[in-house]
């Protein structure tokens, strides 16, 4: 097989991936926002109502709300350091055990719906993971429950990049004068 012909087939594969992720994704926002905390509890509530409330951020999403929904590594350090965003690290507890950034907080995807009461509404909340997948989820079922919210686009690689050298150490260190 000639190198244009693997090609276009790894293309292929590529472009059937990609709708596979898109109906994954939607299949689980409906999930994740049809599940309500209510006093320590898991509740459904009617799937109309979700699928309605989903119908209309989806008829009123613009480029403006497209751009609001991402924050970077520079912008979140900065908020961080004044104290006006949450960071979110919404991977399962034991990817979270194995490494974790400074002052984030483990609250895993699937446990998302039933700890809303310890986000901080007065703050942004970012979400973040490694690769961004659960963290668009996170953040667009937070924003269907009234949330200000973004998700962190470079993912939590980018932000361990981000905090090397200089910046760790300046970011370190306006955090410890805050306290």
């Amino acid at each position: 097989m000639n190198l244009s012909i693997k090609s276009q087939n790894m293309n292929c594969k590529l472009s059937l991936y990609r709708v596979y992720m898109k109906k994954v994704l939607i299949a689980t926002l409906f999930f994740i926002s049809s599940l309500v905390a209510d006093e320590g509890r898991l509740i459904m509530i009617n799937p109309d109502d979700t699928q309605k409330s989903y119908e209309i951020y989806l008829n009123n999403f613009t480029y403006e709300e497209r751009k609001d929904m991402k924050i970077n590594s520079v912008e979140l350090t900065v908020m961080l350091e004044e104290g006006t965003a949450q960071l979110i690290d919404i991977r399962f507890k034991e990817e979270y055990e194995a490494w974790h950034m400074k002052d984030s907080i483990n609250i895993p995807l699937n446990e998302l719906p039933k700890r809303l009461n310890e986000l901080d509404k007065n703050k942004l909340i970012v979400t973040a993971c490694p690769h961004k997948d659960r963290a668009i989820i996170g953040r667009t079922f937070l924003k269907l429950q009234g949330f200000n919210t973004r998700y962190l686009v470079d993912g939590l690689i980018g932000l361990a990049e981000y905090w090397r050298g200089d910046n760790a150490k300046e970011f370190i260190e306006e955090l410890n004068a805050k306290k």
